[in-house]
C-alpha cells in the first residue's frame, strides 16, 4: 500500500507513544545529569565550582558547549525554511564562522583568560569605569533574556505543529527541567549536557536528511529539483548592505554578527575561561568550527530536500501550517511519522538545542548579575556560600522571567531572522565597545559610553523602522500548489485565486527578484540587511567613541596596564621585525606581559602612573577614584577575583 502524505490527506500525522517515552527520556537525563552534579559538588560551595565548573575543563566537553550554546532549536528551524523560501547564498555563512572564529580567539579570549574574570563586563570596569560596566551589563541581561524566549518558542511551536501536546504545555515543561538542572549542577551540568544534546542535535538531521532523501528517490534529484528552480546560487556579488543576503552580506556580515556572540557574550566568554589556559581555550574555540560547518550544512540539506518533496504543493498556502518554521517538522512527521520513536528523536534534537541555549544563558545572566549588580552595589563582603546560593536564586527567577516573555517571542516571525537581528541590535553595540577598549588605547570613558548607547539607539531605530514599513523583500521561490489535493477544503477557488501556481518547468533560468527599497535614503536605512546589524553598531561606537575621546581628552597608552589591551599587529602581522611592532603598540608596555606568568598579586589599575591619593590606591582619569584593582587569588584558586584595595 502507497503511503500518502500531508498534502494528500490533509491530515498532518501525530506522535507515537514510544515518541513520547523518547521526549520524557531526554527531559530525565537533562534532570539527571544536573542531579548528579548537584549531589556531587555538594561539598565545594564555591562560585568558581558553580559558575566556571572549577576552571579545569578539557577543551573537547567546552568546544561541544560553546557549539550548543547558540546552535540552537532556532537553527535547525530557521536554516531549512531558508533554503526553501531563498536560496543556498545563505551557505557562505560559514566562511563568515571561520572569520568569527580566527578572530575571537586570538583577539578578545586571551585579554578576557589574561584577567581571570568571571563577568565579561568587569573588563569594561577596570577599562572604562563603573559606569560603563552598568550599562553594559543591563544591556547583556536584556539581550539574553529576549534571545531565550525566543529560543523557548522555537521548538515549542514545532511540536504543537505535528502533535496535539500544547505549545504552552512545551515550553513550561522543557522551562522548568532547563531551570531545575541548571539551578541544581552549575556549570558543569551545563557542559556535560550541552555535549549530550549536541550529538542529538547531529543524530535527530541525520535520521532527516537520510530517510527525506531516500523519500524523493535521492539526494541528488532533490538537488537538480532545486536547481531546476533556481534555488541553487552561490554567486551573488552585489555589495549593497540592502540585499538581504549576498557573498559579502554572508560572510562578512554574518562573520560580525556571530563576532558579537564568540568574542563578546557572556554565555561564551564564560565557557571559555572553564578551560585552565588559554591555549586550551582557543582549542576549545577551533574545535567548534567544524561543529558550526556539520550544522549548517545538514541543515541546509535538508531545506534543499524539503522544497523537493513539497515541490508541487507548498503546505503554508495549503493550510498545513502557519509559518515557513514548521515546514521542518511537518516533513519529518511525513517521511518519519510511520516509523515510532524517530519523530521523537527528532523532536528531542529540537529542545536539545532549545535547552543548551537556555542552560548558558540563564548561568551567564547569573554570573553577570551576581558580579556587576549584587557584589558591587549590594553585598560587598559576601561569602562563598551566599553568593552560590544568591546565583542559583538568580538562575530560579530569571528562568521564569523568560518563560513569560517567551508570548513576545510569538509575534517575531522568523525565527532565524529576528535571532540574529538581536546579536546585531542588541549585541553589536556591546561588541563596538569592548573592540573600543581592547584595540584602541587612546579611548576614555566618555567615549566608550558615548559610542555605546548611541550606537543602541541607532541600531533600535532601524529595527523599529523595519518592521513599521516592512521594506519589500522578493521571497525567492516560486509556489507551486498543483500537486495539493484541493477537494478537501470547502473553498478551494478562493484559495487558489490568491495563489501565483507556477510549474517547475520552465524557472530554471530564473534569478532573484531585486529587493523594492526605492530611492529614499531612510528607507533603504530601513532596507539594510540584518546581517550587517553588527558591523554597523561596532562601527557607529568605535568611529563616536574616539571623536568623543579625542574631544574630552584621549587616554595616554603609556597609562594603561597592558593586558586590558590586544596587540592587534602582534596577532594579525606576526611576521613584521620586532622594532616595527613595538612602535604599532603606540605606547603600551606589552613586553611587561607573558601568558604563561602567574598572575597572583599583580596589581592591575586602569592607570598605573596616575597620583595615588593618601590611602594608597589610584586617582584615574576614567572615573575610577580612589580604587585600584588587584589580582587576588590562591594555588586552590586557578581564577582569581578583582577586588578593591
Amino acid at each position: 500500500m502507497t503511503r500518502q502524505y500531508s498534502f494528500q490527506t490533509g491530515v498532518r500525522n501525530t506522535f507515537h507513544p514510544v515518541d513520547y517515552v523518547l521526549f520524557g527520556a531526554l527531559l530525565v537525563i537533562c534532570a539527571g545529569i544536573g542531579l548528579f552534579y548537584a549531589i556531587k559538588d555538594r561539598k565545594r560551595g564555591n562560585t568558581k565550582e558553580y559558575l566556571l565548573a572549577g576552571g579545569n575543563m578539557s577543551a573537547i566537553p567546552v568546544a561541544l558547549s560553546l557549539l550548543a550554546s547558540f546552535m540552537s532549536a532556532i537553527t535547525l528551524l530557521g536554516t531549512p525554511a531558508e533554503m526553501y523560501n531563498y536560496t543556498t547564498i545563505y551557505w557562505w555563512i560559514g566562511v563568515g564562522y571561520m572569520i568569527t572564529i580566527a578572530l575571537a580567539a586570538h583577539i578578545y579570549i586571551p585579554v578576557f583568560f589574561r584577567l581571570r574574570i568571571t563577568s565579561a563586563y568587569e573588563y569594561l570596569g577596570i577599562r572604562f569605569g563603573l559606569v560603563t560596566r552598568s550599562i553594559a551589563s543591563i544591556i547583556y541581561i536584556i539581550q539574553m533574556i529576549l534571545y531565550m524566549s525566543i529560543v523557548l518558542y522555537a521548538p515549542s511551536l514545532a511540536i504543537n505543529a505535528v502533535t496535539d501536546f500544547s505549545l504552552w504545555g512545551a515550553i513550561w515543561a522543557v522551562g522548568l527541567v532547563c531551570i531545575f538542572y541548571t539551578t541544581l549542577g552549575g556549570m558543569k551540568a551545563v557542559l556535560w549536557t550541552d555535549t549530550f544534546q549536541v550529538t542529538m542535535m547531529i543524530a535527530g538531521l541525520l535520521a532527516v536528511l537520510i530517510q527525506g532523501s531516500i523519500e524523493v528517490g535521492g539526494f541528488s534529484k532533490a538537488w537538480e529539483i532545486s536547481r531546476a528552480s533556481g534555488r541553487i546560487w552561490f554567486t551573488d556579488f552585489d555589495p549593497d548592505p540592502i540585499v538581504r543576503h549576498s557573498f559579502w552580506t554572508c560572510i562578512f556580515g554574518g562573520a560580525f554578527t556571530w563576532l558579537s556572540v564568540y568574542g563578546a557574550n557572556q554565555a561564551q566568554i564564560q565557557r571559555a575561561i572553564t578551560c585552565p589556559t588559554v591555549r586550551k581555550a582557543q582549542y576549545a574555540y577551533w574545535f567548534n568550527f567544524p561543529g558550526l560547518c556539520v550544522i549548517l550544512i545538514l541543515c541546509a540539506l535538508i531545506g534543499t530536500v524539503i522544497y523537493a518533496f513539497y515541490e508541487t504543493c507548498d503546505p503554508k498556502s495549503f493550510g498545513l501550517i502557519s509559518a515557513s518554521d514548521q515546514l521542518l517538522p511537518l516533513f519529518v512527521m511525513d517521511v518519519l511519522g510511520h516509523i515510532p520513536g524517530i519523530p521523537g528523536l527528532f523532536i528531542s534534537c529540537l529542545f536539545s538545542g532549545a535547552l543548551s541555549t537556555l542552560s548558558s544563558g540563564l548561568n551567564s545572566i547569573a554570573a553577570v548579575i551576581l558580579e556587576d549588580c549584587v557584589k558591587l552595589f549590594c553585598f560587598k563582603e559576601m561569602s562563598e556560600m551566599r553568593a552560590t546560593f544568591a546565583s542559583k536564586i538568580l538562575a530560579v527567577v530569571f528562568g521564569f522571567i523568560c518563560i513569560g516573555l517567551t508570548y513576545v517571542a510569538s509575534l517575531l516571525g522568523s525565527v532565524l531572522q529576528a535571532a540574529l537581528a538581536l546579536f546585531g541590535v542588541i549585541g553589536g553595540p556591546l561588541l563596538g565597545v569592548f573592540t573600543l577598549g581592547m584595540l584602541f588605547p587612546w579611548a576614555n570613558q566618555k567615549g566608550a559610553v558615548t559610542g555605546m548607547v548611541t550606537s543602541l539607539a541607532f541600531m533600535l531605530w532601524i529595527s523599529i523602522g523595519y518592521q513599521i514599513h516592512k521594506p519589500k523583500v522578493a521571497t525567492f521561490s516560486p509556489i507551486n500548489v498543483t500537486g495539493c489535493n484541493w477537494n478537501l477544503t470547502t473553498t478551494p477557488a478562493s484559495v487558489t485565486s490568491a495563489i501565483v501556481t507556477t510549474t517547475v518547468a520552465g524557472l530554471a533560468t530564473t534569478t532573484p527578484a531585486a529587493q523594492d527599497t526605492g530611492t529614499d535614503l531612510l528607507m533603504r536605512l530601513y532596507s539594510l540587511s540584518y546581517l550587517w546589524y553588527s558591523a554597523t553598531a561596532m562601527i557607529f561606537v568605535i568611529g563616536l567613541g574616539l571623536i568623543v575621546s579625542l574631544i574630552t581628552g584621549r587616554t595616554d597608552p603609556k597609562t594603561l596596564d597592558p593586558r586590558l589591551i590586544c596587540p592587534i599587529f602582534d596577532v594579525l602581522m606576526p611576521f613584521l621585525p620586532k622594532r616595527w611592532r613595538r612602535r604599532l603598540w603606540f605606547g603600551v608596555r606589552h613586553d611587561e606581559v607573558k601568558d604563561d606568568e602567574p598572575v597572583n598579586d599583580v596589581e592591575l589599575a586602569v592607570n598605573k602612573d596616575a597620583p595615588r591619593t593618601k590611602n594608597g590606591t589610584y586617582q584615574t582619569e576614567n572615573g575610577v577614584s580612589n580604587q585600584a584593582y588587584v589580582i587576588s587569588g590562591d594555588e586552590k584558586n586557578a581564577h582569581p577575583r578583582f577586588t578593591k584595595l
